[in-house]
């Protein structure tokens, strides 16, 4: 059941993720990262991996986004 809620906030969260990659949108990834983190944590109490792992990616990609715009555009 965890491992479900953290598969719906990590698909949430990569929704999110492609928006933000337009320009002018990369400040949503301060928003973003965290709700990731929460699926992760979410995901790391549960049995299985994907979840944990999806919002892993998530998060890479979040991160990948900020530093590509200078931590804002």
């Amino acid at each position: 059941m965890l491992n479900i809620a953290s598969l719906l906030i990590g698909a949430v969260a990569l929704i999110f993720a492609v928006i933000a990659f337009l320009p002018l949108l990369g400040w949503a990834n301060w928003l973003i990262i965290p709700l990731a983190i929460i699926g992760a944590v979410v995901g790391m109490l549960s049995s299985s991996n994907s979840g944990r792992n999806l919002n892993l990616f998530v998060i890479l990609i979040g991160v990948v986004r900020l530093m590509l715009g200078g931590g804002i555009i």
